[in-house]
């Protein structure tokens, strides 16, 4: 039976909610402490006055949810789509504060967006909305407050403009304030390939749990933003075979392996990997139901729901978009045998490296990238085992054990500290 009803299974908070409520019954945790756990500390409206290009004004609504602050201060990213809503922040919040918990780093879960369609929006546009919007949060976010970072639609530059506002405010530039910066800025060398490094290490650990060489794995990735792109670049360097990549225009297909590097060369061109020469061309969504040993969804939230679960062939799934998978679909491929590394561990990479950057940012300090790629192999691999460690002693699927894992963490420091009143 699954674990949240069929009608909302696209809903990324009650997605969250529901394994939450499932992880928390398994720990037996009291009930005041589960609900507590369960609720976000701090949600932010604000309503962003813009002056635009024709001169007309218009006003942009966004939001900053902070879920938790008992690990330290809140990390995550700002995202920029039409489609944000309240209750979508509310749940990617959450899941923040879990994969900060997985991966053992010092930070609660925090999540930002503006209601907006960057494709439809100039540069000085763009810039004058994350102005705004970071003046608007000021008084919530900060060092050792809440550190924003880039999510979709954002990039360097977005968290180069919010690092100045807030340093402007402050009166000294305060580099620490986001992550996912430029090098000149104080970025952190290894934090574009972060997410889709970390997503590597964690298929070549589930690898060794099926005797399988790099050489003789096929991939599908749906995605090839920063994440998808990045993921497959570094896989087919190890020697995987790429087989599949699709993003939201369509994809390309090809049994004998794609050339990537020439994937890559043909995306930044033509702004996609459709019609790309080098295999048959695949819808977005038909390529996930390809056969292959791991499939790697990259893309965006709910791509693999109730409907399409039992059509899945791959035997490992690695999550690296955040909530690719739903709560019923979790029971469907838990079932059939699918071993998944859920979102919350897999992608994790960026914002392990993200808090890198914020240790190097507040003592001024900047490592090298192979020191930089050791530490998050180091501490992507103990996350991994943990998890599994987990899963195998409480007979749960991964994606609860992460909880599980995450859960625990977060309330033992909740309980060590107390609750002031």
């Amino acid at each position: 039976m699954s674990t949240v009803e069929t009608k909302n299974e696209l809903s990324v908070y009650e997605s969250m909610a529901a394994r939450f409520d499932v992880a928390a019954a398994k720990l037996q945790l009291d009930e005041g402490l589960t609900k507590y756990l369960r609720s976000p500390n701090r949600e932010i409206i604000v309503h962003i006055p813009v002056a635009m290009d024709n001169r007309q004004l218009r006003v942009f609504d966004g939001y900053r949810v902070q879920h938790s602050i008992a690990r330290g201060p809140c990390k995550g990213g700002v995202r920029y789509s039409p489609d944000v809503t309240l209750d979508e922040i509310r749940g990617l919040a959450a899941e923040m504060t879990w994969k900060c918990a997985v991966v053992n780093i010092p930070f609660g879960g925090a999540k930002g967006g503006v209601v907006c369609d960057p494709s439809q929006l100039s540069q000085g546009e763009l810039e004058r909305i994350t102005r705004r919007y970071t003046a608007e949060i000021l008084d919530y976010i900060g060092p050792e407050r809440d550190v924003p970072a880039p999510d979709m639609n954002t990039n360097e530059q977005t968290m180069a403009w919010i690092m100045d506002t807030y340093s402007m405010h402050m009166r000294h530039t305060v580099t620490a304030s986001v992550t996912g910066k430029p090098l000149d800025l104080g970025g952190s060398q290894g934090r574009r390939e972060a997410t889709g490094r970390g997503c590597m290490i964690s298929i070549d650990e589930a690898l060794k749990r099926f005797w399988w060489k790099r050489q003789e794995t096929r991939v599908v990735v749906q995605g090839f933003g920063n994440v998808g792109s990045e993921a497959a670049k570094l896989l087919h360097e190890e020697g995987y075979r790429i087989i599949g990549v699709a993003d939201v225009a369509g994809g390309v297909f090809n049994t004998n392996g794609l050339d990537i590097t020439a994937l890559l060369h043909y995306s930044k061109e033509n702004g996609t990997v459709k019609g790309f020469p080098g295999g048959e061309s695949i819808g977005a969504q038909e390529i996930l139901e390809q056969e292959c040993e791991v499939l790697l969804p990259a893309a965006t939230e709910s791509v693999i729901t109730s409907k399409n679960a039992h059509k899945i062939k791959a035997r490992i799934l690695a999550e690296g978009a955040n909530s690719p998978t739903t709560p019923p679909a979790d029971d469907i491929l838990f079932d059939r045998g699918v071993f998944v590394v859920p979102d919350i561990l897999a992608n994790a990479g960026g914002v392990t490296v993200s808090y890198f950057e914020w240790v190097q940012d507040r003592q001024g300090y900047f490592w090298q990238e192979s020191v930089v790629n050791e530490r998050l192999k180091a501490i992507m691999v103990a996350a991994f085992d943990e998890v599994a460690h987990y899963g195998e002693k409480h007979k749960v699927n991964n994606r609860i054990a992460a909880y599980m894992l995450a859960i625990d963490r977060v309330a033992f420091n909740v309980k060590l500290r107390g609750i002031y009143a």
